[in-house]
């Protein structure tokens, strides 16, 4: 079965890598960040995707989770265990906060939302990557047990202490923009993107299927909007405070 992915990989997606879609998101944040930009790795956990490492590339990386291994994360100068809901950090401490695949598990994003607002500086960006829930894998994912999902990543090599529960409450466009709104940020951009079917891709004929349907997404219009991937980049306005700032 190995061998017959590893040929269709090649015959199929020549130009893929694995982690494609990390690959993808880190040429959008090093497009925009800068040298002297101080990042926060929301949801940086133990530091187990190397395309994350942007040390020695801003003047510094801050991380948080709840996930006690992120105070020895590798790629942060400095982690903290915390939630998204409330950060350990003063207000206006941020130029960039970054998210990769963590808001598919936001309980609450609006609160989220709110205090990465209140920890960027004006004119800071928030960029993010996560789940398209219009596309097949959230559905899915929306309609099975968590302990499938642990399964099915350990069959796909991934460890199961890193498989965690998913809402997907702020996974659309539409979802996106209303959020941003309500706390203050604008939307920079946002894409949809569809590449290699990666939870398709050890089975060959649930392998064929998912190049069937990347191929319909990305060459008809109308369809755009059930691509997987979602990236988006929210700025603070160097003008506004966050709701969290503003006096009661």
């Amino acid at each position: 079965m190995a061998l017959m992915t590893q040929w269709l990989d090649s015959r199929l997606y020549p130009s893929f890598s694995n982690n494609w879609d990390d690959v993808l998101f880190r040429e959008v944040i090093l497009s925009r960040v800068a040298p002297w930009h101080h990042m926060l790795d929301l949801g940086a956990g133990a530091g187990i995707v190397p395309q994350m490492n942007f040390r020695g590339l801003v003047s510094r990386v801050s991380g948080v989770d709840p996930d006690p291994r992120v105070r020895t994360n590798p790629f942060l100068d400095e982690g903290r265990v915390g939630s998204g809901e409330a950060l350990p950090y003063a207000n206006e401490s941020f130029d960039v906060v970054i998210a990769d695949n963590v808001v598919e598990h936001l309980l609450d994003p609006v609160v989220v939302f709110s205090e990465v607002a209140r920890v960027l500086k004006p004119g800071g960006m928030f960029m993010f990557k996560t789940p398209n829930r219009l596309h097949y894998m959230p559905t899915v994912a929306r309609l099975t047990p968590h302990w499938f999902h642990r399964l099915y990543n350990k069959l796909r090599g991934r460890a199961t202490r890193d498989t965690f529960p998913t809402c997907y409450r702020a996974n659309t466009r539409a979802a996106v923009e209303r959020i941003a709104q309500s706390v203050g940020l604008a939307v920079d951009s946002m894409q949809l993107v569809e590449g290699r079917p990666e939870y398709l891709r050890a089975m060959p004929v649930a392998y064929l299927l998912g190049w069937a349907y990347e191929r319909a997404v990305n060459r008809i219009r109308v369809l755009e909007r059930f691509r997987i991937l979602l990236i988006a980049t929210l700025r603070k306005p160097q003008w506004s405070k966050s709701k969290s700032q503003l006096a009661p």
